[in-house]
C-alpha cells in the first residue's frame, strides 16, 4: 500500500514561498519551508545561468543545465517501510505553467538528466526519479518486494504526486497541465500510469514500450540462446550458433536486396519489417564451407529463429518476431554478441527466484512462461482497458523505432490492437476506432531504439541531446501532444528531421500514425500515408 504522502497541509506552503524572489524561495526549501508527507528534501539548489552540475547516485558524475535559470531539488520519498524514490526536480524561472513527469530506462534505476534539461529547455517544470533503486543492476530487487513494486508501478506516481505538490507550492499556484514523457522502461511506465492512474497526467508520450514486458525479457533471452550465449557476464563466441558480426552484415544485405524496394523506394530503410518474408537460400554455406561470408547450417538455424515469432508449446504468441533490418542497429551487438541478456539475466535471478545465481545455459520458452505466470509486481503492462484514462480526456501519443534492435517495434502494434479490441467505439464517432480519439501510434522508419539510426529521425522524443531539432508541433512530438489536450487537435503526421552535414541540407520524411502506412510517391517526390 502507498504510504499517504499525498495529503499535506496547505497552512505549512504559505510562509516559505509569499517570497517574490526565486532564488530566496528555491533556498526556503532545504532549510524547512516545505513539509510533504513521508517526503525529504535533500538539497535545493539555484542555478542562475546554464552549467554543468554533480549529480547523486551510481549513474552518472555531471549534468548539464542548459536552462538556467532555475531551482534544482533533490527528495527522497518513503513510499512504504522499506522502500524509497529519489527524484529530482527542476523548475524554470521561466515557467510555462505545465508539468512533466519523466521515466526511465532499462532496469531504471537512473534519473534521466537529459530528459530534465531538454524539457526544463521547453519551459515545463520537471521531475524524474531513479525508479526506487540507484544503478542499473536489479539486485536491489533480491527479496524486496515493494522495491519491485516501485519499479512496476508505483514510482512514477510517487514523482506525480509530489512534483505537483512541489510545484504549486514553489510557483504560488498549480500546474496548467501535466505530462509524461519516457522511452523503452519509460514507454512502458507510461502506459502502466494510464492503466493505474488514469488522472496523473493529461498527456503521455511514450516511446518503444518495453510492454508485455516478461514477454519480452524472455525473448530477449532467447535472442542470445539462439546464437549460444550463456552468460550475461562472460561472451561465449565459440558456439557453433555464433554468428560474427561480419556475417550478420552479410545477412543484413541480403534482408536488404530482397525487401529495401518493398516501400518503393531503394533507400537502405525498411519501411515496413513485418512484410520482409526473406529467403536465406543465397547466403548459405555449401557442403562443409565455412566462411564469414556465408551461414553454417546452426547459424541458418539461428536466423530462422530469431525471425521468428516466439511461441509456446501450443503456438500460443508470446511475443512477435526480430525486426529484419535492426540487426544492422549498432546496439544489435548486446544482443547478438555472446552474452545472454543482463535485463533477462537481473529479472529472472532476483525478481522472479529471488535467487543470486542461476544457470541460463538451457534457457527455454519454459523459462520465459514462468516469468509471465509470476509477474513480479505486475510489471507485464499488457492490458487494454485505458476506459478511465480516456474518460477523463487523457491523450497517448505512441512511438516506436521500425529498426528496434531491443524491442520489437511489431510489440507496438500488439498494443495498439489490444486497445482498440478492448475499449468499445467513442460515442459520438461509432464507426471510428476506439482509439483515434485519444491513443495514437506512429511508427518510425530507420530508427533505432528511441533515437538514431538512419534517415531523419529526431522529432522531439528527448532521451538524448539534439532530437529538437525544428520547434514546433509539426516536428516536435512533446509539442504535438501539448497542442492536442490544450487546443484539441490531434497531430496526424509526425515529421522526423535529419540534419545536414557538409553542404548537404538537412532532411525531413512524413511519419504516420499507424495503422496507415508510408508510402514513396515518385511522382511528387514525397512520402504519403495510406
Amino acid at each position: 500500500m502507498l504510504y499517504p504522502f499525498l495529503i499535506y497541509s496547505a497552512t505549512q506552503l504559505l510562509p516559505a514561498y509569499a517570497a517574490p524572489h526565486k532564488q530566496a524561495s528555491c533556498l526556503s526549501l532545504r532549510t524547512g519551508g516545505l513539509h510533504l508527507e513521508n517526503t525529504t528534501i535533500l538539497d535545493a539548489t539555484y542555478i542562475p545561468s546554464p552549467t554543468t552540475v554533480s549529480t547523486p547516485g551510481s549513474c552518472q558524475s555531471s549534468a548539464t543545465i542548459s536552462s538556467g535559470p532555475l531551482c534544482r531539488v533533490y527528495l527522497v520519498i518513503n513510499t512504504t517501510s522499506t522502500s524509497a524514490v529519489h527524484a529530482e526536480a527542476w523548475l524554470p524561472n521561466n515557467w510555462n505553467g505545465r508539468f512533466i513527469g519523466l521515466g526511465n530506462g532499462g532496469t531504471s534505476g537512473c534519473i534521466e538528466y537529459d530528459d530534465l534539461d531538454y524539457t526544463t529547455s521547453l519551459n515545463f517544470a520537471a521531475i524524474g526519479s531513479d525508479n526506487g533503486h540507484d544503478g542499473a543492476s536489479g539486485l536491489p530487487f533480491l527479496n524486496h518486494p515493494e522495491v519491485i513494486n516501485d519499479y512496476a508501478f508505483r514510482a512514477v506516481h510517487a514523482e506525480a504526486v509530489v512534483g505537483k505538490q512541489l510545484v504549486r507550492a514553489y510557483y504560488s499556484k498549480p500546474h496548467s497541465h501535466s505530462y509524461f514523457i519516457g522511452c523503452s522502461s519509460g514507454g512502458r511506465q507510461g502506459l502502466q500510469a494510464a492503466l493505474k492512474y488514469p488522472a496523473d497526467f493529461d498527456g503521455i508520450v511514450a516511446g518503444a514500450g518495453a510492454t508485455d514486458s516478461n514477454n519480452l525479457m524472455g525473448w530477449s533471452g532467447m535472442l542470445g540462446h539462439y546464437v549460444g550465449a550463456t552468460s550475461p557476464d562472460v561472451p561465449v563466441t565459440s558456439s557453433p550458433s555464433f554468428i560474427p558480426s561480419e556475417t550478420w552484415e552479410v545477412v543484413s544485405r541480403e534482408i536488404l536486396k530482397q525487401c529495401d524496394v518493398l516501400d518503393g523506394v531503394e533507400d537502405g530503410i525498411l519501411s515496413e519489417p513485418d512484410d520482409c518474408d526473406f529467403r536465406l537460400d543465397a547466403i548459405l554455406c555449401s557442403g562443409n564451407q565455412t566462411s564469414a561470408a556465408c551461414l553454417t547450417p546452426p547459424q541458418a538455424d539461428a536466423v530462422r529463429k530469431i525471425y521468428s515469432p516466439l511461441v509456446d508449446s501450443k503456438g500460443n504468441l508470446l511475443y512477435p518476431r526480430y525486426s529484419p533490418g535492426a540487426e544492422a542497429d549498432p546496439f544489435a551487438a548486446t544482443v547478438f554478441g555472446g552474452l545472454f541478456s543482463a535485463l533477462a539475466a537481473d529479472w529472472y535471478r532476483y525478481a522472479v527466484l529471488n535467487v543470486t545465481s542461476y544457470d541460463f545455459t538451457n534457457w527455454s520458452v519454459e523459462d520465459a512462461l514462468r516469468m509471465d505466470a509470476v509477474n513480479p509486481g505486475g510489471v507485464a503492462t499488457f492490458d487494454g482497458d485505458l476506459s478511465a484514462f480516456r474518460e477523463r480526456g487523457g491523450k497517448f501519443l505512441a512511438y516506436h523505432g521500425r529498426r528496434d534492435p531491443l524491442i520489437s517495434s511489431t510489440n507496438s502494434k500488439r498494443v495498439y490492437d489490444l486497445i482498440a479490441n478492448t475499449l468499445p467505439p467513442s460515442p459520438p464517432n461509432n464507426n471510428k476506432l476506439a482509439l483515434d480519439d485519444f491513443y495514437r501510434l506512429f511508427l518510425i522508419p530507420g530508427m533505432g531504439h528511441c533515437f538514431g539510426g538512419i534517415g531523419p529521425t529526431s522529432f522531439g522524443q528527448g532521451v538524448v541531446p539534439g532530437t529538437n531539432l525544428v520547434n514546433d508541433a509539426e516536428h516536435n512530438i512533446l509539442l504535438a501532444m501539448v497542442k492536442w489536450v490544450e487546443e484539441g487537435e490531434a497531430p496526424n503526421v509526425i515529421v522526423g528531421v535529419g540534419e545536414g552535414t557538409g553542404t548537404s541540407a538537412r532532411t525531413e520524411r512524413n511519419f504516420c500514425r499507424y495503422p496507415m502506412k508510408g508510402v514513396w510517391d515518385a511522382k511528387q517526390g514525397v512520402w504519403i500515408c495510406e
